[in-house]
């Protein structure tokens, strides 16, 4: 018996309250896995899960072998890391939580570059324009576009990245006319525009001006990857993350609108619950991270 998958097999069930959800994580078969927790409880003389059609939850002797598992399993790890580390080897898995755009453009580069200099690193990249719960998802790190972190989370601030607002040339030809001009904020009030649903006012500055401009349209999304399609295909006006908006800004795909006044971006942090037991892998790929972003993501010209 591999204790060791035994161990993470029944900690993954006992996490997400499924064989089969446990099976894809861990990438076996929901057999196999069924195999290793039977494993585990013969081994301990234990039951440890209530199982129904509909159900899968731990019993109170479950509950207690639970926290020695995730212990056992935290010390391999660490043990593991400790002693590649002496070869200058990182070894490990990172649960990185990042906004969806983020992680299909600029952090998957950053990513392709870290697995390629460590082989034996692994990284899950969680994929949500939601935050991610840190204790719940068991993530490492988490990215997220925010003022300033909780201070019950320890942060490290990686760069600023500049909104922009933007449309297709297609979208201004036909839209933006004598009769409905785009020259102040409150123009926006007379076009679509494409609204991210966790922003529904927009900040717009100038050197004299600094105000939130109520927007409205006819699509709304909670991934900035729709609201980039929309605004490609002509259909509004859209607040994007430069990261996101810059190569169609140099194609000529997007244009921007309001180009006297500034759409303010945020500051992207790294966000992770303790330093303490933090494994070699994950503090590598943070500082990886801060040395690959040294610069802002300002607006392309």
């Amino acid at each position: 018996m591999d204790r060791i998958i035994s161990l993470q097999s029944f900690v993954e069930v006992a996490h997400y309250g499924s064989f089969t959800k446990a099976a894809e994580v861990i990438g076996l078969s929901r057999l196999q896995v069924t195999r290793h927790v039977q494993d585990i409880e013969q081994w301990l003389d234990l039951r440890l899960f209530h199982r129904t059609t509909r159900k899968v939850s731990l019993t109170l002797q479950g509950e207690e072998a639970l926290e020695f598992a995730k212990n056992i399993l935290s010390s391999v790890a660490d043990l593991e890391s400790r002693a590649h580390s002496h070869n200058h080897e990182l070894v490990g898995t990172i649960r990185v939580a990042t906004p969806i755009g983020l992680g299909q453009n600029l952090l998957f580069d950053v990513v392709e570059e870290f697995v390629a200099l460590h082989p034996k690193a692994q990284i899950q990249l969680v994929l949500s324009d939601g935050l991610s719960q840190l204790v719940e998802e068991r993530v490492d790190i988490a990215l997220r576009y925010i003022d300033l972190p909780h201070q019950q989370l320890i942060a490290r601030k990686l760069m600023h990245i500049d909104s922009v607002l933007c449309a297709s040339p297609d979208y201004i030809a036909k839209h933006v006319t004598q009769d409905s001009p785009l020259e102040r904020p409150r123009d926006l009030a007379a076009h679509n525009c494409l609204i991210h649903s966790s922003n529904h006012q927009w900040r717009i500055v100038s050197a004299t001006s600094d105000e939130k401009v109520p927007v409205s349209g006819n699509i709304q999304a909670n991934e900035m990857g729709i609201i980039l399609k929309a605004a490609l295909r002509g259909l509004g006006i859209a607040n994007l993350p430069c990261d996101l908006a810059n190569q169609y800004l140099r194609s000529q795909a997007l244009t921007q609108v309001l180009p006297e006044y500034l759409a303010p971006g945020h500051n992207l942090w790294a966000v992770y619950l303790s330093r303490d037991h933090q494994q070699n892998v994950v503090r590598a790929f943070i500082d990886f991270l801060a040395q690959r972003w040294q610069g802002d993501v300002t607006r392309a010209q």
